[in-house]
């Protein structure tokens, strides 16, 4: 192999890496605080019937928003107050911390994907007129990704699929088994709470690439 041939070989090799690392291999990240999904039963026994909630802003998710009013977590050992409220309302209430916030509470939360509260752990809400306390619904979110179909076409991936993605700089990591969740109604964006994010050190909108 003369020269020649050598250099066009590394070329096309480094060629092949920029392509695989290129933008359209990104994906966005989002950082999950701790938050609460209120049954429309629960804002009323926390906030009054007929209360009307205040939307703070719109979130990145479409049809998701904020609201301004907050909640008061109380577990066995601990207190987390103004915990946002996230809407529109859900059929079952469901609270989403970290694993340092189920330790300052004194909670055994598991991981799991959101919606699956089954033998989940118990928590009590306070709200400005009352207070409930969940047999089960707190739940440390399982990190997972949103997909448009169109993107999931682009990664050659499907609804429910596990994958693994890598996080660059000076404390990259792997996050494995990501969970896929595709829809219409979905753009695409990672979801990590805080203390996943703090261990990558990892910002809003930085972005991650599919290993």
């Amino acid at each position: 192999m003369d020269k020649g041939q050598l250099i066009a070989l590394i070329t096309e090799a480094v060629v092949k890496q920029l392509g695989h690392n290129s933008e359209a291999n990104k994906i966005p990240v989002a950082i999950s605080n701790r938050h609460v999904h209120l049954s429309q039963g629960d804002m009323d026994r926390l906030f009054g019937t007929n209360y009307r909630f205040k939307v703070l802003k719109n979130l990145s998710q479409p049809g998701q928003f904020a609201y301004e009013e907050k909640v008061t977590l109380v577990g066995p050992k601990g207190v987390l107050e103004n915990v946002r409220i996230l809407g529109p309302a859900r059929t079952k209430t469901q609270v989403e911390i970290s694993i340092s916030d189920a330790i300052k509470l004194g909670v055994k939360a598991p991981i799991r994907d959101s919606g699956e509260l089954i033998k989940s752990a118990s928590l009590t809400l306070v709200g400005p007129l009352g207070s409930t306390t969940l047999p089960e619904g707190t739940i440390i979110a399982a990190r997972h990704i949103h997909m448009h179909p169109n993107d999931a076409a682009q990664f050659g991936v499907k609804d429910k699929d596990r994958i693994n993605v890598k996080a660059p700089g000076a404390r990259g990591l792997v996050f494995n088994e990501m969970l896929v969740r595709v829809s219409d109604n979905y753009k695409l964006e990672m979801h990590i709470d805080i203390d996943e994010a703090n261990a990558a050190y990892l910002k809003n909108n930085d972005s991650v690439e599919i290993v």
